[in-house]
């Protein structure tokens, strides 16, 4: 990586409940990427397993399975770090959403359990993550050759709080992979991904999932693809549609995100934490003045 450069992988790829199938897929992406000269690849969330809830819950993997074994072989062989965007963890705390971060070594350096879980119904459809997960406690940040990078995952996108706290501890790039809903996708995903990238003038990078490219496979439930890169100042750099499968590396300056706060300086605008966290003031108006009191 060179100074105040890092290139990053971004992939997508349509995950299905075949996790050999789906791994597969992940192995290719990480060699592709590397042989692009990234220096960090970055997986979608629940691409190594996407489907109901229970057949989820039921095929949670431990940090030591033979499936995160081969995922950390393959960034040693092709010395390349990789964040395996989120995978049902399971723990002796309960089962997790783990962003894990895989270095070039071939050793899980790190995780992030995701904090936000997906509980909503849309179109008559339940999503029920918690019935799954146990939300993380805490933000996270990896620390690649000196450049600091938040790790969020998927509905965290909806919380800026998350994020504005990243930034603020040193983000200059924010992770989202994610598994997103096709509906909202559709809806929400940009909007939100390029609001955190502005209000943090911060690279947004997130891998995504996307449904099913035949009628010949019916998703447990559809989601978007569209994986996306944003730059500090909200310009998408790259989107990968609705392709099945595919990757993109994209060098990212750092010195943008330098000069975009020096000239914004939203950061160093903050309050402090009490002044946020105080019960907000009501100020009370009415619209008619009653008769007889004019």
């Amino acid at each position: 990586m060179t100074a105040r450069k890092v290139r990053i992988g971004l992939t997508q790829w349509h995950a299905t409940t075949d996790i050999a199938a789906n791994l597969g897929t992940a192995l290719r992406s990480i060699a592709a990427a590397a042989a692009d000269g990234a220096d960090l690849v970055v997986l979608p969330e629940n691409g190594l397993m996407l489907g109901t809830n229970s057949q989820m819950r039921a095929a949670a993997l431990h940090e030591d399975a033979d499936e995160v074994r081969e995922l950390c072989r393959v960034a040693a062989a092709h010395e390349v770090a990789v964040v395996l965007g989120g995978m049902k963890n399971r723990t002796a705390d309960g089962t997790f959403n783990s962003a894990l971060v895989i270095d070039a070594a071939g050793t899980i350096a790190g995780r992030y359990d995701k904090m936000h879980l997906f509980d909503a119904t849309l179109g008559g459809q339940s999503f029920e993550a918690s019935s799954v997960e146990r939300p993380g406690a805490g933000p996270v940040l990896l620390d690649l050759d000196g450049v600091r990078i938040g790790l969020t995952v998927c509905y965290d996108v909806r919380f800026p709080e998350l994020f504005r706290a990243l930034a603020g501890a040193g983000a200059e790039i924010l992770l989202v992979p994610a598994a997103f809903v096709q509906a909202t996708g559709a809806a929400h995903w940009h909007t939100l991904l390029r609001a955190r990238a502005i209000e943090n003038l911060a690279y947004v990078v997130a891998p995504a999932t996307v449904h099913s490219p035949t009628t010949k496979y019916t998703d447990a439930f559809a989601t978007y693809g569209h994986a996306l890169a944003v730059s500090p100042w909200g310009e998408v750099l790259a989107d990968l549609g609705e392709a099945a499968e595919a990757v993109r590396v994209l060098e990212l300056d750092l010195d943008t995100v330098t000069s975009a706060r020096a000239a914004l300086p939203v950061l160093a605008g903050r309050r402090s934490a009490e002044e946020y966290g105080a019960d907000p003031r009501l100020v009370s108006v009415v619209t008619r003045i009653p008769e007889g009191t004019r």
